[in-house]
């Protein structure tokens, strides 16, 4: 990287730090760490939700996932609006009338500690690994395509993010995510419209886009009905539903965003300014990774895109035919710069016969070049085990570093880092808060003072922060690294949503039967992973990971009424529904 790089690149994270401390110091309540004072604007709560969910993950992966399979995976978003009314109308007036600090205290009022405290574990397993994941994934990518060392990244990005989180609390995970949500969306824009002016002359966005047409990458809906398909329209809006309901409704991490809000009304604005942004900016980023295609269609790209990779394979006795591979690589690449030339020339000619022709040849030639990079792929699985093969996720920050101007590239990287921070720096938050409050607080037999409290969050978010820390460095890619995380959260959401939806509208359900339900719960779902979905690569799973969402929800309340039925039998009780 460039000197100016280096400057942009510090300048931008050292700001965001020493902003969150600043504008928060002094925060020495229960109500002023944790729920930040209670006077969060809603434009503050819309840009804090969307920092939450957008992680450096989003930013790598995302790109990549576009880059290889198209623009169906924003498919998982369609549920996210509805789950986002539903938020509004239920779950945030029930939170602020109880003025509940976390969200599982109304699992206590409505059942038992010993509820509250099973779905507070689950809810820190879940969030735990997701802390870890979200600060090794820019750390492994950018160890791998700069040699920076593994270890020291995640390192220094934990210690960035709990340098504020720890000092500031919830205000200051809020008051950062708009300076972050600012940073990260003209780092994307600029990114489009510098791909757009690298294209040739003749070809515009509209030819661009008709190009990526060609290719299936524009193939956004599905209305297929195989469950086994990950992204289809009915499962993001069933499975994605329940996932963004259980998500923004009952995640420490999100509730505690909109309980900052200064009122009922400021936090419901809030989600519903997410509800609405949130899909146009998947959707855009999606549409980067597609352009990112486009360039590559015109460009040179590498067999892998991890230089870690590369570099395993031509120092192994498969170099020369490595070699061979890239040659033959290269001419494929010749040829589809002269069938996408033909392509557009076809286009303005409004030709459809020739158009046609020049798409099957477009297709063709792409379908040899992915043969060739499975091999390649193969080739380098043979020459080192150990070394990740799996590139989608090397796919933008190849692009950033190999093919952006100077002061560019560095604010793409403070881009990736400053979306790991926001998305971390929330978890710890939240981690902290339901340990102290949830666990250490409510599991005390005496009740101590505020600054106690306050002082015991700060502990336990920066223990987080060192177990975060910890679990990245002991991380590993799984085929992409956004869909690791929501695959994580799917494990648990579902049964955590259901345990919500009882305790809302459930009234004769006690809290022995969802204990039980939970547990049960929670135990089928694990078998449903382990035997429907892990054993198998990407695309072969017997069920998609989003359905354990809906199954998940649904089980826990079909078994807690079915445990109270069986209780209030046993007990011959009368049974009021």
């Amino acid at each position: 990287m460039a000197v100016v790089d280096w400057i942009v690149l510090c300048a931008t994270l050292a700001f965001i730090v020493f902003y969150g401390v600043w504008k928060t110091r002094g925060s020495k309540s229960v109500e002023d760490y944790i729920r930040g004072g209670g006077n969060a604007k809603w434009w503050t709560i819309g840009l804090s939700v969307m920092a939450t969910q957008a992680s450096a993950i989003t930013f790598l992966s995302t790109p990549g996932q576009a880059f290889h399979d198209g623009m169906g995976f924003v498919q998982f978003y369609f549920g996210l609006p509805l789950a986002m009314v539903v938020i509004c109308l239920i779950f945030v007036p029930i939170y602020h009338k109880l003025k509940v600090y976390t969200a599982y205290e109304l699992l206590e009022q409505r059942f038992d500690l010993k509820t509250r405290t099973l779905t507070a574990i689950l809810f820190l397993i879940q969030r735990g690994l997701a802390a870890g994941i979200t600060i090794f994934a820019p750390s492994i990518i950018l160890s791998a395509v700069l040699g920076w060392n593994l270890q020291t990244l995640n390192i220094l990005i934990g210690i960035l993010v709990i340098i504020y989180t720890v000092s500031g609390g919830t205000k200051a995970v809020s008051v950062t995510h708009k300076q972050q949500m600012f940073v990260i969306m003209v780092g994307m824009f600029f990114t489009f419209f510098f791909i757009l002016g690298t294209l040739p002359p003749d070809v515009s966005l509209g030819d661009s886009l008709k190009i990526a047409g060609a290719t299936d990458k524009l193939n956004i809906l599905d209305f297929g009905l195989d469950t086994r398909n990950r992204y289809t329209f009915w499962s993001g809006i069933t499975g994605g539903f329940f996932l963004m309901l259980s998500y923004f409704g009952t995640d420490q991490s999100q509730v505690q965003r909109y309980l900052s809000g200064k009122s009922i009304r400021e936090s419901q604005l809030g989600l519903i300014f997410n509800g609405i942004l949130k899909v146009p900016m998947q959707f855009f980023i999606l549409l980067v990774g597609v352009m990112v295609f486009i360039f590559y269609q015109y460009q040179s790209s590498p067999l892998n895109f991890n230089p870690a990779a590369r570099d395993a394979v031509v120092n192994s006795t498969l170099a020369e035919d490595y070699s061979l591979l890239q040659e033959e690589h290269e001419a494929l690449e010749k040829e589809k710069r002269m069938a996408q030339n033909e392509y557009t020339k076809a286009l303005q000619l409004k030709d459809f016969n020739s158009i046609e022709q020049a798409r099957i040849n477009i297709l063709a030639i792409n379908d040899r070049e992915n043969e060739n990079r499975k091999v390649a792929r193969t080739m380098i699985e043979e020459a080192d085990p150990d070394v990740e093969t799996n590139d989608k996720d090397y796919v933008f920050i190849h692009f950033i570093l190999n093919n952006l101007p100077m002061g560019l590239v560095g604010l793409l990287l403070a881009v990736i880092l400053s979306a790991a921070m926001s998305s971390t720096a929330s978890e710890l938050n939240a981690l902290g808060t339901i340990t102290a409050l949830d666990l250490y607080k409510r599991n005390r037999s005496n009740t101590l003072n505020d600054s106690h409290y306050v002082l015991a969050t700060k502990g336990f978010t920066l223990l987080w922060g060192v177990i975060a820390i910890i679990i990245a460095c002991v991380a590993n890619l799984f085929d992409n690294l956004i869909q690791l995380v929501n695959i994580i959260g799917s494990i648990f959401y579902g049964n955590v949503l259901g345990i919500f939806l009882l305790a809302f509208f459930f009234k004769y359900i006690k809290g022995n039967a969802v204990f039980l339900a939970a547990i049960l719960t929670q135990i089928i779902i694990f078998v449903l992973f382990f035997t429907l979905i892990f054993p198998y690569e990407s695309g072969q799973e017997k069920l998609g990971y989003l359905w354990l969402n809906a199954i998940g929800c649904v089980l826990v309340i079909v078994l807690a009424s079915l445990f109270e039925l069986f209780d209030k039998l046993l007990r011959k009780e009368p049974i009021n529904v």
